[in-house]
Parts: C-alpha cells; structure tokens; sequence
C-alpha cells in the first residue's frame, strides 16, 4: 500500500504537466483553422532566428590577433604571411582583409576599393532571410486580427440561430477571438524583437570591422 502511495505520488507531477500540456494544446486550437497559419509562422521565425544567430555569431568574430599578425606582416614587408593570416581566420574579416591584400601590390586605393566591397556582400550575407522575420511581424498580427473578426462573426451567427443572448452562445466565439489576437500579437513581437537584435548584432559588426579594417589600411 505504502508502495502504490509512493508511486502515485512520483507520478502526480508527469500527470500535470501532461494535462497542462493537453489543456494548452486544446485552448490553441479553440482559436479555428487561423491558427495554424500563425503556429507556422512562430515556428519559421524561431528557426530562423537561431540559424541566422548562430551564422552572424560565427562569423562576426574579430580576431585582434589576426589583425595584428596581418600587420605585421605588412610592416616586416612580408606580404605571403599577412595574406594567409587572414586567409586562414575563416570570418567575414578576414576574408575582407584577404581581400584588400590580394591585390595589394597594385595601390592602396585599390585594397581600400576591394575590401569595401567585400564587406558590403559579408554584410548582405548576414542579412540573408532577415527580412522574412519583418513581414512575419507584420503579418502575425494581422491573421490574429482576422481570427478577432472570424470570433465576432461566429458570435453574432450564433445569437442569430438562437434568438437569444446567453454567456454559453458567446463563449465559443470569444474563445476564437481573443486567443487568435493574443497569439498573434505574440508571433509578431517575437519576429520583431529577434528582427531587430541580429540587426544590432550585424551593425555592432560593421562597426568594429571598419575599426580593423581602418588599421590595415594605416599599414598599407
């Protein structure tokens, strides 16, 4: 008996988090088919907020040691070491720097010319697919906006059928109103907010590669 009791109990707290899980899963879905459109979206833009996270935080690295290594190299006159330091860092910076000195020997102006532009694709490869996480922000809260007027709908149709006022009439309608708006409003700030930080992580980048960048063409 005490062993069934002790069972029990262990098992209580899997049971509630199961319910609560049913109980979440079964009010989402009181919100009608507008729903799913809304569920995709938050899926989509969590997904690509990690991938795109992940590729900016890789790449966005600025090796100092790197720089002052490409430096030296280009002050000690010797330029096959300056050029595979970067070469070998595998970031955006050093494939900018890389850049710039490949064609080194021909003018600064021309490094200068070549590294600009390198940076500019470094910096639309970051941006790559960011601007799907703008419109889902703009779109989330739109289709919970539809899914308000769809519960409206539902709720006048049903007071029409009956021909009476009653909370029972109203509940299901309201239900689809206010989750669809709630969990649109929701997806939407999500994609806003994690638009709006890969865009600070991107500027943050520019920033400190235009500072390095600025050093390599000193030594130049």
């Amino acid at each position: 008996m005490i062993l069934d009791n002790t069972i029990l109990l262990m098992l209580q707290p899997q049971l509630r988090d199961t319910n609560s899980v049913d109980n979440v899963a079964e009010l989402l879905m009181k919100g009608g088919y507008i729903m799913i459109p809304i569920i995709l979206l938050s899926i989509f833009s969590i997904y690509l907020f990690i991938e795109r996270f992940i590729y900016i935080r890789r790449s966005s690295v600025i090796d100092e040691t790197m720089v002052s290594n490409v430096i030296t190299g280009i002050r000690d006159k010797k330029n096959e070491e300056a050029l595979n330091s970067a070469r070998y860092s595998n970031t955006s910076l050093g494939r900018i720097l890389e850049s710039g000195l490949d064609i080194r020997a021909k003018s600064t102006k021309d490094a200068e010319t070549y590294m600009e532009a390198t940076a500019n694709l470094e910096i639309s490869v970051m941006e790559k697919d960011t601007g799907y996480l703008g419109i889902i922000a703009g779109i989330a809260p739109m289709l919970g906006f539809i899914g308000t007027i769809s519960g409206v709908i539902k709720i006048f149709y049903n007071i029409s059928l009956a021909d009476n006022i009653s909370i029972g009439i109203i509940a299901g309608g309201l239900y689809q109103k206010m989750i669809c708006s709630g969990t649109g409003l929701i997806v939407g700030v999500i994609a806003y907010a994690a638009y709006h930080y890969l865009q600070m992580m991107i500027d943050r980048f520019s920033i400190d590669m235009q500072r390095q960048v600025n050093e390599v063409v000193k030594a130049l």
